[in-house]
């Protein structure tokens, strides 16, 4: 896991608690990590990180089988805040269900890069104000992770940010893209509460697709496909351990990456 991290300056105006300014020194120490994903994005032919939605892919054509990655690029802001009782919490939305693809579906906030976007944090802050109106300058961006595909082969990048007081946050919704806002606790995602796992197959292969339930104000939620696969990654970065849901069968990242080298 390879992380790259802006310089931080830790001051209590900007970070708010100790426990921001840790997370955000814990974030830069894995800059110095390799990256998991490393190979398999440099082939350009297998499908990342994921925990059970999104099937592998190759284009093929009469030069090679590898996707042309050329402007399939995008972002999703990892939005942190400290909760009342001192939890990490993380913001999530649920796509409106006027959109042609996923709609109602649970997302973080991203989407495409842009011609114009600096980097790949530019096109996640961009997109958080869009969509939520999160404006950039409550938020400092921390990490981004490693490198994800999406179903539609896309390189989608997670980028970390942290918001030092939930309070200086007031939701503008984008009723085009996002029909509500909400957060959960970014520990969830490690834990068997509100999980629940299905058995699925794929080329001959059975593994678990895992799912997460929620319930809070706005209604309940069910969270999955590639949002979950990037929150079960970014919990187990920040909380330095694995999931308590590991199964007798593979998820679907690891039945991916052990074709992969079958095929490879």
């Amino acid at each position: 896991m390879a992380y790259f991290v802006t310089q931080p300056c830790f001051t209590e105006a900007v970070w708010g608690s100790q426990t921001l300014q840790r997370l955000a020194m814990q974030l830069q120490y894995f800059n110095q990590l390799p990256r998991v994903n490393e190979e398999i994005e440099k082939d350009c032919c297998g499908i990342g990180s994921d925990f059970g939605l999104f099937k592998s892919v190759e284009v093929k054509n009469d030069q090679s089988s590898c996707v042309n990655w050329r402007g399939r690029r995008a972002t999703v802001f990892i939005c942190l805040f400290e909760g009342q009782d001192g939890e990490l919490r993380v913001i999530l939305t649920k796509r409106s269900m006027k959109l042609s693809s996923h709609p109602g579906d649970v997302a973080l906030p991203g989407g495409k890069v842009e011609e114009g976007d600096a980097d790949d944090s530019t096109t996640a802050l961009r997109e958080a104000k869009e969509e939520i109106g999160l404006e950039p300058n409550l938020v400092q961006v921390v990490a981004t992770l490693e490198t994800f595909i999406s179903q539609h082969l896309l390189k989608v990048v997670p980028v970390v940010g942290l918001l030092a007081r939930k309070g200086d946050f007031k939701p503008s919704l984008n009723i085009d893209e996002v029909d509500a806002i909400f957060d959960v606790p970014l520990e969830m995602f490690l834990k068997e509460d509100n999980h629940r796992c299905e058995e699925m197959e794929w080329m001959g292969e059975k593994y678990n697709l895992h799912l997460f339930d929620f319930k809070s104000e706005q209604g309940v939620f069910l969270i999955w496909g590639l949002t979950v696969s990037i929150l079960i990654h970014a919990a187990s970065v920040i909380y330095q351990r694995s999931p308590f849901f590991k199964g007798h069968l593979p998820d679907f990242q690891q039945l991916q990456r052990s074709l992969h080298h079958i095929l490879a």
